[in-house]
């Protein structure tokens, strides 16, 4: 398995690209392609204590895709920056998947250019998994297409679908659509239209729709799946994580006002730890965009070295379970027919 990184994206490019990449190397047994300025990567390398060699390959760029770059321009303007190179490197077969932590805009628009859709996938979406206290939900999509189509929504749903059963582990995944309620009848046309496409799916059993959801269930473990439009999505992406930022900054004051709080924080210090990691992007890695032809992976713009590492695995993982593969093998029971 050969995973191709994006070694100047992010905020702490290359340094944390190559830690996450050496690790990697030792704890997957993957091989990696660092991809980017080869002086700066080769310091990075020495500073881990590691060199190029049959495992560590690292490809010359000289540009760079900043977040200042016009997002459906940059890749195509930049053809020799780190981004582009490692997506052209994906599409002529020298890798298995693609993981970067540059512009998300950028990286989505350099994918549908080089790397393509699957062919009869409408358009590419991002799918996060945010913590549910089981194996996750996937919400799809959170942020790559703003306005969207009943049948953009039914994609996303047999997509996110396939991706929860290969990689999250789900059994029959249920997938529900994001609605101001739990009812039928609920929602604007987009919501009733997708409903209707979804419920036929699942009547054909091809999906396990199981109707409409509301907000409050993202979380709660009744939902494998959400399926919205990438506007909503983004929103409630956001709100979950200001929202568990919030809570964190609130029990942290509660705990730190007294010696006898101080002591109970002490006596639930490893609780604690493990309900912060739970909700910790970093263990998760990234976000994959679904819909692309081969596995393209979104970290982190502040990634560290934990969660690149994380990232390949995640990249790793969809490239061994041919997620993509499945989505095209669907690709027919995924297209609405045009009337004329």
């Amino acid at each position: 398995m050969k995973i191709i990184l994006d070694a100047m994206g992010g905020d702490n490019a290359p340094a944390s690209v190559v830690e996450g990449a050496v690790r990697a190397c030792g704890e997957l047994g993957v091989d990696v392609v660092l991809v980017g300025r080869e002086a700066e990567i080769d310091q990075c390398l020495a500073a881990c204590g590691s060199a190029r060699g049959e495992h560590i390959q690292v490809v010359n760029a000289t540009e760079v895709v900043t977040m200042e770059d016009d997002p459906s321009m940059a890749t195509r303007r930049k053809k020799d920056s780190s981004m582009a190179v490692a997506l052209t490197m994906l599409k002529n077969g020298q890798g298995d998947a693609v993981v970067s932590a540059g512009s998300t805009g950028a990286l989505l628009t350099g994918a549908t250019l080089i790397v393509k859709r699957i062919r009869g996938i409408r358009r590419a979406a991002m799918g996060p998994v945010l913590p549910n206290g089981g194996k996750g939900v996937l919400l799809m999509d959170c942020g790559a297409n703003v306005d969207c189509t009943p049948e953009y929504l039914l994609q996303f749903a047999y997509m996110g679908s396939f991706y929860a059963e290969r990689i999250m582990g789900c059994e029959n995944p249920r997938v529900a659509l994001l609605n101001v309620g739990t009812e039928d009848t609920k929602g604007g046309v987009l919501q009733k239209e997708s409903f209707e496409l979804l419920r036929q799916a699942a009547d054909a059993g091809r999906i396990n729709f199981i109707g409409n959801a509301e907000g409050s269930d993202l979380m709660t473990g009744r939902v494998d799946v959400m399926i919205t439009d990438g506007f909503s999505g983004n929103v409630m992406l956001k709100t979950v994580e200001g929202a568990a930022k919030f809570m964190f900054s609130q029990l942290k004051g509660v705990l730190y006002t007294s010696t006898k709080n101080k002591l109970a924080a002490l006596a639930i210090k490893k609780d604690l730890s493990g309900m912060k990691a739970m909700l910790d992007p970093a263990e998760v890695g990234g976000t994959a965009m679904l819909g692309i032809s081969k596995p393209v992976i979104k970290a982190h713009g502040s990634s560290d070295g934990r969660a690149i590492f994380n990232a390949i695995r995640q990249a790793a993982a969809c490239a061994e379970a041919d997620v993509a593969g499945a989505i095209e093998a669907n690709i027919e029971y995924m297209k609405i027919e045009k009337e004329t």
